[in-house]
């Protein structure tokens, strides 16, 4: 039989008992995101937030003001990458939008934004990295500034690109939503992209699944209310 040290127990039980307290504590705290009002992936993490009905603050890092707020010794404190979103939730401060999601998912499971169906999972997770892989990252404004004279017809290009792959996986995925008829992480990927594609003049007209859910989703409460156009950061001759 194995013995344990009464002594040792109650630590345990009171340490657990500590941590629990202080992990209850840090939930009390509303989030904070540090985000800038055009950044597709700030997006993305405001709009899971309304989903889940999160209140929180926002800290804008204007990406372009001063050479941008980013790359200050400050803000390289939070993100060592110099990019947005962080967030600071639970007493832990998270970068990158999906790996932020993702969190959000398991800490606060309702509403669901991953289906229940593993299928649909791996569905919902391949667009999603199209997304966030494979387009988003060579049309960011990092990129962009180093592209220089041509970034307009770089965006294009790599924009369609990737919607040329995306628009026939939709086709056999999608419901109302992008995987069936329940809003999940990938439809939170697509609104900001599509934005992205518009701003730079691609020609949604290509891609027909991709135009109607954009047009469903944008027009669902979640989606409107975190549209770069409400932000508190937004310049005021863009707001809505």
């Amino acid at each position: 039989m194995l013995c344990i040290n009464p002594s040792r127990t109650n630590s345990i039980l009171f340490g657990n008992r500590r941590s629990n307290m202080s992990a209850s504590a840090a939930r009390l705290i509303k989030p904070v995101l540090y985000g800038y009002y055009r950044s597709s992936c700030s997006w993305r993490v405001r709009i899971a937030f309304a989903l889940k009905g999160i209140e929180y603050e926002q800290k804008a890092v204007n990406l372009i003001k001063d050479g941008g707020q980013q790359l200050t010794d400050q803000f390289k404190a939070i993100n060592p990458m110099q990019q947005v979103p962080a967030v600071t939730i639970d007493g832990i401060t998270l970068s990158q939008s999906l790996a932020i999601i993702q969190y959000i998912e398991e800490t606060r499971p309702e509403p669901r934004l991953l289906p229940a169906d593993p299928k649909q999972r791996g569905q919902v997770r391949i667009i999603c990295d199209i997304i966030a892989s494979g387009i988003q990252p060579l049309q960011n404004l990092y990129v962009l500034q180093k592209i220089g004279a041509e970034k307009v017809q770089w965006a294009q290009h790599f924009i369609n690109r990737g919607f040329e792959a995306l628009e026939p996986i939709l086709k056999q995925t999608a419901g109302k939503y992008c995987v069936g008829d329940e809003i999940s992480m990938a439809d939170i990927c697509l609104v900001p992209q599509v934005y992205n594609a518009e701003r730079f003049k691609v020609d949604m007209s290509q891609f027909p699944t991709i135009r109607r859910l954009n047009q469903t989703l944008i027009e669902i409460d979640a989606f409107k209310a975190s549209h770069p156009s409400c932000q508190p950061d937004t310049p005021d001759d863009l707001k809505a």
